[in-house]
């Protein structure tokens, strides 16, 4: 397996296929998952001749399982260090809920003044600030966050079996059709992490303010989420997204759920490779 280590000690996993002089796609996972949910995209775009690239992030998947730096910063840097060990240019960064996030920190602090970004996709992301607040009075309250890390304190396995089996996928829709496979991978990467980034990455993702990440962000940025996701509310996010990004383009998804990258992934990579080559 190959790993990196960060200037902090953290060991970091990732993967990296494909021709080393195409143009590369690097992916960022969402909570509290690995660069495992990311295989059907990974393997889609490697087909179609790019070098794809996804690690899991610190306390996730394979990764040091560290008691520090759970939060939107040390996600970024992270990040940052695997492009700069794969001395990666010209990239396409894509993330996932948590992972766009991410990307939105990176492109934001590291990506763009290196000139090492080409463009970004935002999946079902949680900028710019999932929390309810004065100034965000549509956001979501913090006992709803509260009440998430009482049942990951309470019962990890069970708790993450009910997120997979329920809204994450929108299994708990009759219009669905479950997957009991789908739980099952979802429930095991998951598992593989640390209950305690997964605990201290609630904070992380539904209580960073990330408007100046957005506003900063210049290179083309397209928006994707579904307008049923029962895990980060589409008013509050894309819709509120697009109009901080300078050079956005925004893409609603009638019914998807959250977790539509996976189950509706035959309509998610095509529209995510004609952005790409547009």
């Amino acid at each position: 397996m190959t790993y990196l280590t960060t200037t902090d000690g953290v060991e970091i996993f990732f993967k990296d296929w494909g021709p080393k002089d195409a143009q590369p796609i690097v992916f960022h996972h969402g909570w509290p998952l690995s660069a495992d949910d990311w295989d059907t995209q990974m393997l889609y775009f490697l087909a179609k001749g790019y070098r794809v690239v996804a690690h899991d992030r610190r306390g996730h998947g394979r990764s040091s399982q560290i008691d520090s730096g759970h939060d939107m910063d040390h996600y970024a840097a992270d990040a940052s260090a695997v492009v700069e060990h794969l001395d990666l240019r010209n990239a396409v960064h894509i993330g996932h809920s948590t992972g766009g996030g991410e990307v939105a920190r990176y492109v934001a602090k590291f990506g763009q003044p290196q000139g090492r970004v080409a463009k970004a996709a935002l999946v079902s992301a949680v900028p710019p600030l999932m929390l309810q607040t004065e100034a965000n009075p549509g956001g979501t309250p913090l006992d709803v966050f509260d009440g998430l890390r009482t049942a990951l304190a309470n019962s990890r396995a069970g708790f993450f079996l009910d997120l997979a089996s329920g809204p994450f996928y929108g299994f708990n829709r009759p219009t669905e059709t479950v997957s009991d496979g789908v739980i099952r991978n979802w429930w095991r990467q998951g598992m593989m992490g640390s209950a305690l980034a997964h605990y201290e990455g609630i904070k992380a993702f539904s209580e960073t303010d990330q408007t100046e990440d957005l506003k900063t962000i210049t290179v083309p940025t397209l928006v994707m989420q579904g307008d049923d996701d029962q895990i980060v509310p589409y008013a509050d996010a894309s819709l509120r997204q697009i109009k901080l990004l300078q050079n956005g383009t925004l893409k609603i998804y009638p019914g998807f759920p959250h977790g539509m990258l996976t189950t509706h992934a035959d309509v998610i990579n095509p529209d995510l490779l004609a952005f790409i080559e547009s």
